[in-house]
């Protein structure tokens, strides 16, 4: 099997992220919720994720990374925070439904900065118009769908000037681009574990600012303050009701070590080069639309195929049966398929991680042209 499906997650993973996780399992209760040492231990675990993704992501301290079960729970509460009747909100063309269904859910008035893919430009010149005014803004940093890094640090920039709140989805750059809360200046940070971090699946994190006031997505149990019948006022505790999933924790950390280990340049050094040599095999396939940037610095180990005269749900099923994982459709993003103009077809997707290699990128690139071939012809019944 070769996976190349890693924007979804990395299925991949570290040796000491299964270690991390097994051992929690079976020395770590629950923190603060005992002073006996198996509690004491997954205190100690739960604080040590908190400081690895400090440093990891220049956060000033670790009581403001919150532990969430994946990055949609994060937009949800950065943006349910920030949203309130009336409020405007302006947004990427290339957000995900974590964002966008979140944002229908709320009375609020959503604006749309649009620019065609690859043009950082076009979608700076959008954001510079439309942002005067609003109240918050949401803006992925990497594309989901096409890998396409967007110019956050401008856009975070402008922000500031206009006083504007901001959320950033960093879904698809923690672990492989920088990320500075402090830098961004934004408001949330919102990532998943599972992803480019390597960690468990059910594990995300919260980054919130010292100027953040979040407000608390589900209440109940913290282990502190408990006479208290409203959440507590500090964070953590604020934002995180309920048990923690103290293995997901321990296995986060391991994930995130090996990041700081590797070096996040040197994993994304690694997946854009294998993502290159992919798009430079397949440029010449007849009726193959390979959306990749001209510029590599614009894109990360991402790209989205389109082919003609093929479904790219029957040519991703087609690659599955030959042990090549990808993921085709519309990614849980229609928003960015209708800014790239690929809404009408859907795109396929491959996606690179830390342990991929150039065999695997031949192999796939061998395999989808065989499949195509064999799938055009079919389709015309010859």
């Amino acid at each position: 099997m070769i996976f190349l499906d890693s924007a979804a997650t990395t299925l991949q993973k570290p040796a000491s992220v299964r270690q991390a996780v097994r051992l929690a399992m079976e020395h770590a209760a629950s923190p603060g919720r005992g002073g006996y040492p198996a509690a004491a231990r997954a205190a100690e675990l739960v604080f040590r994720c908190r400081e690895t993704a400090a440093r990891l992501f220049d956060v000033p301290g670790p009581e403001q990374v919150v532990l969430t079960f994946n990055a949609t729970h994060g937009l949800n509460i950065a943006i349910r925070s920030l949203a309130v009747p009336g409020s405007r909100c302006v947004i990427s063309g290339y957000e995900h439904n974590a964002v966008t269904r979140t944002l229908a859910a709320l009375p609020v008035r959503v604006d749309v900065a649009r620019g065609q893919l690859f043009q950082p430009d076009e979608l700076l010149e959008d954001f510079a118009q439309l942002l005067p005014g609003a109240d918050f803004a949401v803006c992925t940093h990497v594309s989901n769908v096409f890998g396409y890094i967007l110019p956050l640090k401008e856009i975070a920039e402008l922000c500031r000037r206009n006083s504007v709140a901001l959320v950033v989805d960093a879904s698809q750059s923690a672990g492989c681009l920088p990320v500075s809360l402090t830098e961004l200046g934004a408001d949330y940070v919102a990532m998943p574990g599972h992803k480019g971090l390597y960690g468990p699946q059910g594990t995300g994190l919260l980054l919130c600012s010292p100027q953040a006031k979040p407000a608390p997505l589900l209440t109940g149990g913290t282990g502190s303050e408990s006479l208290l019948q409203t959440m507590p006022q500090f964070l953590p505790d604020r934002l995180e009701a309920g048990t923690h999933n103290v293995p997901g924790a321990a296995g986060l950390t391991a994930g995130m070590e090996f990041v700081l280990r590797t070096g996040p340049e040197h994993i994304l050094r690694h997946e854009q080069a294998l993502c290159r040599g992919l798009a430079e095999d397949l440029r010449g396939v007849p009726g193959l639309r390979v959306m990749a940037s001209s510029d590599p610095a614009l894109q990360s180990g991402v790209l989205s195929l389109v082919p003609e005269g093929m479904d790219p749900e029957a040519l991703g099923e087609a690659l599955g049966q030959q042990g090549i994982c990808v993921r085709s459709g519309y990614h849980c993003a229609p928003l960015a398929h209708a800014t790239a103009g690929t809404l009408e077809t859907g795109t396929v997707r491959l996606s690179f991680s830390a342990f991929n290699r150039a065999s695997e990128a031949a192999r796939a690139a061998s395999v989808l042209r065989r499949s195509l071939k064999k799938g055009r012809t079919e389709g015309n019944g010859e």
